[in-house]
């Protein structure tokens, strides 16, 4: 059954608005013929100007002329009458030249303009003719395009209809089959879920048997040095009864144990040994692998830009090595684990093992050009950290840079998720405290470097709205990510 989305009192709401437009509409277009105005009767042009005076004012305007003067006393009066007159003549003969020329200037004047008046005359006559025909025009526009839109509206109302009925029939014929494909796609969906915790039960036994794989592989390589040190034991001593697989005569019948160790001291070897490739393991799970450390470490590569006999301290597998030598750069690294060493120099790397401090006191005063020591401090006490710094001060060339990195313990996140998962971690490391023992040991231009932020995916994210109540929401949003969720890792930089 087909669901109406419109009421009944909705359609009679909607044809009532109708009827009043088509109301208004028929008002508007009434008052409009009302107004248009009738066609306006236009003056005729003026008469042509008056031209018959001209030739006769051209021919008398002169009142000087000479005259013959008789002889006698009259010649005498004429010529006394002549002289009180003249001047006054001669001002009414100069306005009326003035006045003749004026008048024969303005004549073709008069007549151009006469000619325009008369043209522009039946020009306008012509446009309000065309004009009130266009007005004619324009009211039998508007009562057509009533009747023009209703038909236009009528046929897309029947097309309308008819793609709804059309509708309804397909949608009636398609609901059995839409029902069924609800049907199967449920089904699909639950196996999919069921394959999708297969996988993941799969990869997860995966992971664990690559560790475990990795873990066997470390302990056998610590197997094997701890062999061929006892065998180099064996054969320098030369004699039966004095090497570590060797028989006394209290133990004569005894079978020969696969490991035993001769004293205390090879135990505790052999127990940091294993200690040592468990931690392997540890690292190439938990700290991530070994192409994402290279890139995170590359950003300290311009600190070192020109610089030589760079000691990279806690060196690990030697990803920072590896950056260096890429680039031409002499280095060298340092690690107490020796199955870290044994990585290293796998792969072709200067590595050398032992502590830091011991192996820092070893060296010449200024004779390093540099100094790393990532994710290495909270590994130690702090009384061991201070030391390790003034020596590395020492050891330093004058110019040349120390850059100490370590997990972001301001940050609870940094914290709670890496910090504490390690055990060998010995002590939290605030950045200010780092900063003040970079700065107490002698190093100068001291700054802290922050980095890997935590993605944004993991922040808290912001409520939507722009009343005081969200800026306020939003302002504490702000003030726990950055406590909780900022940048996972700090590094301090200091300058000999």
């Amino acid at each position: 059954m087909t669901t109406r989305t419109i009421t009944p009192d909705e359609l009679a709401q909607l044809r009532a608005a109708r009827e009043e437009a088509d109301r208004r509409y028929n008002e508007v277009l009434t008052a409009v013929y009302a107004a248009l105005p009738s066609t306006p009767e236009l003056p005729a042009a003026p008469p042509e100007p008056d031209e018959r005076i001209g030739p006769t004012l051209n021919e008398r305007w002169t009142l000087l002329e000479s005259v013959e003067v008789p002889a006698g006393w009259k010649g005498r009066l004429v010529r006394f009458v002549r002289r009180a007159v003249e001047p006054f003549l001669a001002r009414q003969q100069a306005f009326n030249a003035a006045l003749v020329e004026h008048l024969n200037n303005n004549v073709p004047v008069a007549r151009a303009t006469h000619a325009a008046l008369a043209d522009v005359l039946d020009r306008v006559r012509e446009h309000v003719h065309h004009l009130a025909h266009f007005h004619l025009l324009l009211m039998g526009f508007l009562q057509q395009i009533t009747a023009y839109v209703e038909t236009k509206e009528r046929g897309l109302e029947g097309n309308a209809r008819r793609r709804i009925e059309d509708l309804e029939e397909l949608i009636g014929a398609v609901g059995g089959v839409g029902d069924e494909l609800q049907k199967r796609l449920e089904l699909l969906g639950a196996r999919e879920r069921r394959f999708e915790a297969r996988v993941s039960s799969v990869t997860a036994a995966h992971d664990d048997l690559r560790a475990s794989l990795a873990v066997l592989q470390r302990a056998q390589q610590a197997l094997a040095r701890e062999l061929e040190r006892l065998a180099g034991e064996k054969a320098a001593s030369g004699k039966k009864g004095t090497g570590p697989f060797s028989r006394t005569d209290a133990d004569e019948k005894g079978p020969v144990p696969f490991f035993p160790l001769a004293s205390p001291a090879a135990a505790q070897l052999a127990a940091r040994s294993q200690d040592a490739y468990k931690y392997v393991a540890f690292e190439d799970k938990f700290r991530g692998q070994a192409d994402d450390i290279r890139t995170r470490l590359a950003a300290y590569l311009p600190l070192f830009e020109s610089a030589s006999d760079i000691l990279d301290l806690g060196c690990g597998r030697g990803e920072f090595l590896d950056l260096l030598r890429e680039r031409g750069m002499a280095a060298r690294g340092l690690d107490i684990n020796p199955d870290m060493v044994q990585i290293g120099r796998e792969r072709g790397l200067h590595v050398d093992e032992g502590d830091a401090l011991t192996f820092l006191r070893s060296l010449p005063d200024d004779s390093l050009g540099g100094l790393l020591a990532a994710q290495v401090v909270e590994h130690l006490e702090p009384d061991y950290l201070v030391q390790v710094l003034a020596a590395a001060q020492t050891k330093l060339r004058p110019g040349s840079r120390i850059v100490v990195e370590t997990v972001n313990v301001a940050c609870w996140f940094a914290f709670f998720q890496s910090y504490i998962r390690d055990v060998t971690h010995i002590r939290p490391l605030h950045p200010d405290t780092l900063t003040h023992f970079v700065r107490a040991s002698g190093f100068q231009q001291v700054e802290v470097r922050f980095s890997s932020p935590l993605p944004p995916e993991h922040r808290l994210l912001y409520a939507a709205g722009d009343d005081e109540l969200h800026f306020a929401f939003n302002r504490n949003v702000d003030r726990l990510n950055d406590l909780l969720f900022t940048h996972l890792d700090y590094a301090v930089i200091g300058t000999k």
